[in-house]
């Protein structure tokens, strides 16, 4: 039987000027699928140019580049995650995972309270 984890949206806030939420961490994961941050943009209905400020604002918080891009040629460049990325986005989505499992009961408790509803 597979436990169905409640929908919720996570922004961690480390400072003033550093938040990581769904947006950040879902372009992370769609680069790291596609191997291109426009087709990652795509994906995401994102403009390139979005997603690019996406990716800086990811370098500025982590001092250190989060993507790195290939150069392109006849076989076409791409991006991929570095060493950094690919921590940012695991810590994420294992905070994330966390916090699903420590609210779906109270989830739980506030959907029958809803089906209940007159």
């Amino acid at each position: 039987m597979t436990v169905r984890l409640p929908k919720f949206h996570l922004r961690i806030d480390l400072d003033a000027d550093a938040q990581l939420g769904p947006g950040k961490a879902d372009l992370l994961q769609a680069i790291r699928e596609t191997g291109s941050i426009s087709a990652a943009g795509r994906q995401l209905r994102m403009s390139y140019r979005r997603a690019w400020q996406l990716v800086d604002a990811l370098n500025a918080m982590f001092g250190t580049a989060v993507i790195e891009t290939l150069a392109g040629g006849k076989g076409g460049g791409g991006a991929q995650l570095t060493e950094t990325g690919e921590a940012v986005l695991a810590r994420y989505r294992r905070v994330q995972a966390a916090c699903a499992r420590a609210i779906a009961a109270d989830v739980a408790a506030l959907q029958k309270l809803r089906t209940n509803k007159p």
